[in-house]
């Protein structure tokens, strides 16, 4: 159970000080607004309030969370299945699989967005302490009473004039202690810091009981990139990889110390069109290629560099048909795509000389298959459809859906309807 129960709103809704339910403090609303501009913003400063735009997740400020939920079609306010899908769809996109050491039932079921994560992160460190913490060679400098090592001549008399039976070394050691270990740790840290969820707590504590204890490490992006997994590490990959999500997106409140923010956040947009490609991938025959942001050049200027063009996802079936698809996260409601959604698509059929493009939206509507004018004004035989693809709380068969209906679509022998 959390302290304080989760403030929910969907996309592009506000949250203000002064009217709605539910309604932002104004301390939250002073967090939030000096949070506002540090890296991505993730939501627009209204009057005594925010709005929120197209990224959707969990802002954490202090004690109290915001969720911002996905919501393509305006009917359905069931937050509940809007969150589970979010969760769903970061799962595939992610490509998370729960470790078990055991044969017992993991299957998540998180509250929130921040459960997932936290819970995810606590269950692969439990499978590695499970497993045994990998060791690594390391360089160190220190006193001993043995020679260990090679002699640092300036240190050794600066510190042990009056101690001549010791010696400054520098030498490698082979233990637990390299930065791996230190990220984790200071993901546990900061987990016991700012974890509202109850019922994660004792897990908590338990891997700081268990896990040995580190030096402080600083992190950055830099910290991340220095990483280099092998054969021995990789089982880590995930671990650190919710670990940067989580460490470089949490901003302390330097102020009061109250309100610490962690944001969450994704990007509607890129998390439809990675999940569109990803369910495709999975159900493809042999003979199809499904490529993800296939770029050519576009234009060049005098002296400048390469303008590229890059469709969201290219469908080649055997060696003879080319598709273009463009996903965009956002309902038409039946009504036509915006003129620069269609013109994206015109250019895609000639500069990859497709066979058919398509827009790709959520929504229930029917396929619309739409021919555009030449430049003489009449009807081209370039078609352009519109594919709307209804969610289904079934994951896996929301995915198989997706394949079979875009493969149909594919499949037809469009006569200009």
């Amino acid at each position: 159970m959390h302290k304080n129960p989760a403030i929910t709103v969907f996309e592009h809704q506000s949250l203000r000080t002064d009217k709605g339910d539910p309604r932002l403090t104004n301390d939250q609303l002073r967090a939030l607004q000096s949070y506002y501009g540090n890296g991505v913003s993730y939501f627009s400063l209204i009057h005594n309030g925010v709005q929120f735009n197209e990224f959707v997740g969990v802002l954490k400020i202090g004690n109290t969370l915001i969720e911002v939920l996905p919501k393509a079609d305006k009917y359905t306010e069931d937050k509940g299945s809007w969150r589970s899908l979010l969760i769903d769809m970061l799962k595939v996109v992610s490509g998370f699989e729960t470790k078990s050491t055991s044969n017992a039932d993991l299957k998540l079921k998180p509250n929130t967005l921040l459960d997932l994560y936290f819970e995810l992160f606590i269950k692969e460190i439990e499978y590695l302490l499970h497993g045994g913490l990998i060791k690594k060679y390391r360089k160190k400098e220190a006193n001993n009473t043995a020679l260990k090592g090679n002699i640092i001549f300036s240190k050794h008399i600066q510190k042990n004039v009056t101690h001549q039976e010791q010696f400054y070394t520098s030498f490698t050691t082979y233990d637990v202690i390299h930065p791996i270990h230190q990220i984790i740790y200071k993901t546990l840290l900061l987990l016991k810091q700012i974890n509202i969820n109850s019922s994660l707590n004792s897990r908590i504590g338990g891997l700081l009981l268990n896990f040995p204890e580190m030096p402080a490490i600083k992190v950055s992006e830099e910290t991340f990139d220095k990483i280099l997994f092998n054969r021995k590490s990789l089982s880590y990959k995930k671990a650190i990889e919710i670990a940067k999500m989580i460490l470089l997106h949490y901003h302390p409140d330097l102020n009061k110390g109250k309100n610490d923010v962690l944001a969450l956040m994704f990007d509607m947009n890129v998390l439809w069109e990675k999940f569109v490609y990803l369910s495709l991938k999975k159900h493809c025959p042999k003979n199809y290629s499904i490529i993800a942001q296939s770029s050519k050049n576009f234009w060049k200027p005098i002296g400048g560099r390469k303008a590229k063009i890059k469709p969201d996802i290219l469908i080649i079936k055997g060696n003879i048909e080319c598709i273009v698809l463009d996903t965009k996260w956002k309902n038409i409601n039946g009504y036509n795509p915006s003129p620069d959604d269609l013109k994206q698509l015109y250019i895609y059929h000639h500069y990859f000389k497709a066979n058919k493009v398509a827009l790709v939206y959520p929504g229930n509507y029917e396929t619309r298959n739409g021919v555009y004018f030449d430049p003489d004004d009449k009807l081209s035989k370039k078609i352009c459809s519109i594919i709307t693809l209804e969610e289904n709380k079934n994951i896996k068969n929301w995915q198989s859906e997706i394949f079979k209906k875009i493969d149909n679509w594919s499949n037809e022998l469009v006569n200009g309807k």
